[in-house]
């Protein structure tokens, strides 16, 4: 498998492929951290695009919510939003179910390699717990 070039539509489909992996992961913390600094960094230099504020579908404590829509290249993300967004962007209303991102194949380890390249950021392995010292058992009266 030969490394892809990061142009904003690749960088775009790796991050629809960890975006759509990273719901159903189980441990989906650095897919998720991927996603937000690749869109941040798209952001920053201008090849990504806040359009406006939706309403979430899976809200916090059942209360209201909204997230910002992002355009990078042909495909939608949603981020959450920052205070400066409720003031700047303008409020969308609920999500339009009318429009699905292109459809994308790419391996999981791919995209993410290309969107660790991007980034800069890397996976740390889980640390493995120490092995906790056995606890050493006298004979009544007995001393060391």
């Amino acid at each position: 498998m030969k490394p892809l070039e990061l142009t904003v539509d690749n960088i775009a489909k790796a991050i629809f492929i960890v975006n759509r992996h990273a719901k159903t992961a189980l441990n989906p913390s650095f897919l998720y951290l991927l996603k937000k600094k690749a869109i941040e960094k798209l952001l920053q230099e201008g090849k990504a695009k806040k359009i406006g504020l939706h309403f979430s579908r899976n809200p916090k404590y059942s209360q209201q919510q909204s997230d910002v829509l992002v355009s990078v290249g042909d495909y939608y993300f949603h981020i959450p939003p920052t205070k400066k967004d409720f003031a700047t962007l303008p409020h969308l209303g609920a999500l339009n179910d009318s429009y699905r991102n292109p459809v994308t194949r790419m391996p999981l380890s791919q995209a993410k390699t290309l969107l660790q390249a991007y980034t800069g950021i890397s996976e740390t392995p889980p640390k493995r717990k120490q092995p906790q010292p056995r606890p050493v058992f006298k004979r009544l009266g007995e001393s060391y």
